[in-house]
């Protein structure tokens, strides 16, 4: 016993024993951070050392020169950049809202309401997991031709505000709260609405951190809707855009400087956000292994 005396496994401040796990986390660290470093490095590059070689891992004379080129593009059918940027974000907003809306006001339904079906419906849903989505394009343009959405700017969020893992982790949470919780606010004369917004919402606010990210990596950095489903140029992504800027300028040097800068612009949403809400994602995945 006198072994353990005035020790603790998680000490509250730094202690000798925590050495071993710096020795391994902070090259893990460096390395996983290694990425990001050189997104941001590679799109201040100036064109001659974007073709150095060897390559330069480091930006040595930064510019913004990429940048205000990639402003100043237009494609070929002369669409300007900020059309494309202002596409993507108005449809990522709305997605991501649709999202959480419609995935969590289903996992409430599926977890706490009884009806006909509620089984089925949720097996349906947990098989959707199972099929990426190349397996389905086929059935998902035919359905789309036959509603009419074809070269419309509704065609970006249609088929992404349904999202099967979204109502799988938010159900699993709302599974965990108590019946006699929802019961009680019943008795109190409670409508659904009330028990949605004032119980369920506040105590699933980890799995809708979850969702809000999941969604918007989805639809953020979505090509497939503006390549399979959209003609007209007007109406496509700044993704999109950025899968094409080396083969439409015409000048593949200048394109590659363009789409570095166009790459750390796709990047840096997905970062902001994931640091903003990567606490309720780590709750979210503990909740999940445990149920």
């Amino acid at each position: 016993m006198s072994a353990f005396h005035g020790s603790k496994i998680n000490p509250d401040r730094f202690h000798r024993s925590q050495i071993k796990f710096y020795l391994f986390l902070i090259p893990l660290a460096v390395f996983m951070a290694m990425p990001i470093v050189f997104v941001f490095s590679h799109a201040f590059k100036p064109i001659d050392e974007l073709f150095a070689y060897p390559p330069r891992f480091f930006v040595q004379k930064p510019t913004f020169q990429n940048f205000i080129d990639l402003m100043n593009n237009t494609s070929a059918s002369g669409v300007p950049m900020s059309r494309y940027l202002f596409n993507s974000i108005a449809i990522t907003l709305l997605v991501v809202l649709l999202t959480v809306l419609i995935s969590t006001m289903a996992g409430y339904a599926l977890s706490k309401k009884r009806f006909r079906l509620k089984k089925t419906i949720f097996e349906i849903n947990t098989l959707a997991l199972m099929f990426v989505s190349a397996a389905v394009v086929i059935p998902r343009y035919l359905l789309i031709e036959k509603v009419g959405l074809l070269d419309t700017f509704v065609v970006h969020i249609f088929p992404l505000i349904a999202m099967p893992i979204g109502l799988f982790l938010v159900k699993q949470f709302i599974d965990q709260i108590p019946n006699e919780l929802i019961e009680a606010a019943q008795m109190d004369g409670a409508t659904d609405y009330q028990i949605f917004g004032k119980i369920i919402i506040p105590l699933v606010k980890p799995a809708i951190a979850t969702i809000a990210i999941l969604s918007f990596q989805l639809v953020w950095n979505n090509t497939e809707t503006s390549t399979l489903f959209v003609n007209d140029e007007n109406l496509k992504t700044f993704a999109f855009y950025m899968s094409t800027l080396t083969a439409t300028t015409g000048n593949t040097v200048a394109g590659q400087g363009m789409a570095a800068a166009a790459s750390l612009i796709m990047f840096i949403p997905n970062l902001i956000i994931f640091i903003i809400l990567q606490s309720q994602v780590m709750n979210t995945m503990a909740h999940s292994g445990i149920k």
